[in-house]
């Protein structure tokens, strides 16, 4: 009988169904593990076979954690509000819902048919109202605490989309082709900066890629300086700087203002003030990427004023440059050409004074020198010397310095900017508050607050989102009088900010989580997703997580104990799989040539789960030739029956090399190396046919380890011969340690670390033992002859080395 792998599949996802196999409940005395994919996003493209490699890893992980008796969590649900269905929705008129779930009945159809184990009983979606009043409820909080408050800010304005853009998501927009500018607009802001701190100092607790802690460290940009104030002439106030480098006071030759500094224009001479508005101006149409981009050549203008250098005396030309932030600092630099690469450009290009205070190995005017390895020089005056100092010293010689003359003081700043949270949408959770006509916010007082229908969703006039459009859901009174509602929507960061803690208890009306539940379940224990989202969804689920931990809502300071980050699979022209390349490989057409199992053994064989890969529909086949193997060992070819497995004891071979694929697939297993425990069962596999295997101890040993990789066609053998249970809890096998030693192992023999020849001897074999051998292998006498043996170096088990020298 050959293998029917689409009957197969489709008799055994029926089954797990209807029997409920993986619906998961609290069980005390069991060890739990939460095993979680990053929230998806249900587009209209489907599911690609790269988006099936992070699903297929947990999965593994999940099936196989149950089989070794944890009570494991395997929840999937929907990031469902987003710009893509409300785009959709403004072409076609086509409800935003009504677009998701279709998209989302598509997802779920893929996913089940690769057979994953998710307990789809605690399936949520963002945009169920059951789900956002939670959502709203935790703004509410935020608002209470004082984390979120109304600005009006500089914000990143897509022409196109009608909507602002969160920093983190212009790199993209841009790429795709969309215009953004900088515009001021009204917005709900979250004060992410004040948990800073604390996002920074816990990252070291958690067991997540080194890469992704730094670009989280790198985002947050904590930085200790001095904030410095120079002396404006004929101005009669001060212009404050911050720096990081104190030490090098003595070379600053010009300040730098952004142009969005309050003193921008007011520091204008009348000769300076026409040019000094036109860049400011210009500035304002480009983007903090556009502006601050290391490639882009330097812009500035001069304003005509000058400032007094605190340790020098000496005048300095005050500048506006756009690769200045006001975001950031005081909007104000001090600029040290000599040992900055940023400042010596602008230098360069403006004919502005190089002067070296630190010492360098090259002529500063020649070249920048950026490092902090060495001494100060040119650094003094009547009250304080820094010369000869390091950076440290000099650092708090001058921080005190200046301290003391009440021109300076230390601070310590992030890049770190807070979260603009409102979105010019129709599609997204509404902003629970209430705008008085007497200037007062309210919250609303019944959650959840929904979205109205609306016929059009283009943004209105104002430049607000549909929902402004709708007067009466807009307008409303109570006994505080007449409101107005918020019409700004929530970002799609804030459903996917928590959605790990609804899975935990997706039903519960009355909180946002049973706490007995929480303590039960957190911390998720493996999350598994891409490395994009680092400063995205990863931070942002942080704060929130630690916003509810001060609430008392949850029991821990973090909501993802391990992080693990899958490399992306490639198109078969080696591209990122893309509409526009042509090179997209949906996920249902190699699931109907091929089948789950084959499709899941093939995204796991690829290489290295972390790595960068690319496809090849072709490659699937050897996998499906496998499949047939195993299926043979218990459907041999030409027989209709399974054949009779016997319960004699196993060849001694046979026997060694179960425990060892048992080690080394239990290891890889645990360590996500899911590649190399794929190709130790194929040798298992191709190990049994060649002993014409059909005892029942091999065989079931191999279907269990099997099983958490291809859980379709083990289920069937697993009841083919004789199971009335489903094998995804069959206890996983344990090795025997003495039947995974080798008993005779193969010694190199090494002259002078050159591989002369090899011999057989017994494991553990003494350093005597394996000299004595050594010295016979009739391939390595001749290289003795006429030498002196120098020294002889044993590797136990492994290998000896003889260095000699001619006598």
């Amino acid at each position: 009988m050959r293998y029917d792998f689409s009957k197969t599949e489709q008799k055994w996802q029926a089954w797990w169904q209807k029997q409920n196999t993986f619906k998961t409940t609290e069980e005390e005395g069991k060890p739990k593990y939460y095993v979680l994919d990053m929230f998806p996003y249900p587009s209209g493209t489907g599911l690609h076979v790269g988006h099936l490699e992070g699903y297929t890893a947990s999965d593994i992980t999940a099936r196989y954690k149950r089989s070794c008796g944890y009570n494991v969590l395997h929840p999937m649900g929907w990031d469902a509000f987003g710009l893509p269905a409300e785009q959709f929705a403004i072409k076609t008129g086509t409800h935003p819902k009504i677009t998701t779930e279709e998209n989302i009945r598509s997802f779920k159809e893929t996913l089940q048919a690769m057979g994953f184990s998710y307990d789809w009983s605690r399936e949520i979606n963002t945009t169920d109202p059951g789900y956002f009043k939670w959502t709203q409820w935790i703004f509410l909080k935020l608002y209470e605490m004082g984390l979120a408050y109304m600005s009006e800010v500089d914000v990143n304005w897509c022409e196109e989309l009608k909507t602002v853009l969160a920093n983190e998501e212009v790199d993209e927009k841009i790429a795709d082709g969309y215009t953004v500018i900088r515009r001021p607009l009204r917005q709900w802001v979250l004060k992410i900066t004040a948990y800073a701190d604390r996002l920074l100092a816990d990252l070291d607790e958690l067991n997540w890629p080194e890469n992704v802690k730094q670009m989280q460290r790198n985002w947050i940009g904590r930085s200790e300086g001095v904030e410095i104030d120079f002396e404006l002439r004929c101005h009669n106030r001060s212009l404050r700087v911050y720096t990081t480098r104190p030490d090098t006071l003595f070379g600053a030759t010009y300040l730098v203002i952004s142009p969005e500094h309050p003193l921008a224009e007011k520091l204008a001479t009348a000769q300076q003030l026409v040019e000094v508005k036109s860049y400011i101006n210009q500035a304002k149409l480009k983007t903090e990427l556009e502006r601050t981009g290391l490639q882009k050549e330097k812009t500035g203008v001069f304003t005509g004023s000058y400032a007094i250098n605190p340790a020098t005396g000496e005048p300095l030309p005050v500048w506006i440059s756009d690769f200045v932030l006001i975001s950031y600092g005081t909007g104000a630099i001090m600029s040290v050409p000599a040992h900055d690469s940023r400042d010596w450009e602008f230098a360069k290009q403006y004919n502005l004074p190089i002067i070296e205070v630190i010492k360098s190995p090259y002529d500063v005017k020649e070249r920048v020198f950026e490092e902090k390895e060495s001494i100060c020089v040119n650094s003094s005056n009547n009250e304080i010397t820094l010369n000869g100092l390091s950076f440290c010293d000099a650092f708090e010689r001058m921080a005190a310095w200046l301290e003391t003359k009440k021109a300076g003081e230390r601070k310590v700043n992030y890049k770190l900017r807070d979260w603009i949270f409102s979105r010019q949408r129709y599609w997204g959770e509404p902003i629970p508050i209430k705008h008085y006509n007497d200037g007062t916010l309210r919250p609303e007082t019944s959650l959840p607050l929904v979205l109205p229908e609306v016929e059009a969703y283009h943004p209105s006039s104002t430049g607000e989102s549909p929902l402004a459009n709708i007067s009466h859901w807009l307008y409303g009174s109570d006994e505080h009088g007449s409101f107005r509602r918020e019409t700004n929507t929530m970002p799609q960061w804030a459903g996917s900010c928590w959605y790990y803690l609804r899975f935990i208890d997706p039903d519960n009306r009355e909180q946002l989580i049973d706490p007995e539940k929480e303590h039960y379940w957190m911390n998720v224990d493996l999350y598994i997703g891409g490395a994009e989202h680092a400063v995205l969804h990863l931070l942002y689920a942080r704060f929130w997580h630690k916003v509810l931990f001060d609430l008392g809502v949850v029991s821990s300071k973090e909501p993802f104990r391990k992080l693990f980050n899958q490399g992306m699979i490639l198109g078969e022209d080696n591209e990122k799989m893309s509409k526009s390349r042509g090179n997209v490989i949906p996920a249902d057409h190699v699931l109907k040539r091929y089948g789950a199992d084959a499709v899941r053994l093939y995204e796991m064989f690829l290489g290295p789960l972390e790595q960068v890969k690319p496809w090849n529909t072709n490659g699937i086949e050897g996998i499906s030739r496998f499949l047939a193997k195993v299926w043979r060992l218990v459907y041999p070819e030409h027989e209709e029956a399974a054949t009779l497995l016997s319960q004699n004891a196993m060849p001694e071979e046979l026997l060694r090399r179960m425990h060892k694929t048992i080690k080394k697939v239990s290891e890889d297993t645990e360590q996500l190396k899911f590649n190399t425990a794929i190709s130790e069962m194929m040798v298992f596999v191709n190990e049994m046919h060649k002993a014409g295997c059909k005892h029942r101890d091999a065989i079931e040993t191999l279907l269990i380890l099997l099983a958490p990789y291809a859980p379709h066609i083990t289920e069937e053998l697993w009841e083919s011969i004789g199971h009335k249970q489903s094998i995804s809890f069959a206890p996983f096998p344990s090795f025997d340690q003495k039947l995974v030693e080798e008993s005779m192992l193969t010694i190199a023999v090494q002259i002078n670390g050159k591989l002369r020849g090899t011999f057989l001897a017994p494991a553990k074999s003494t350093k005597e033992t394996l000299l004595k051998e050594a010295k016979r292998v009739q391939s390595v006498l001749k290289f003795f002859e006429g030498q002196t043996i120098l020294r002889e170096i044993v590797v136990a088990d492994k290998l000896v080395n003889f260095v000699v020298k001619g006598g």
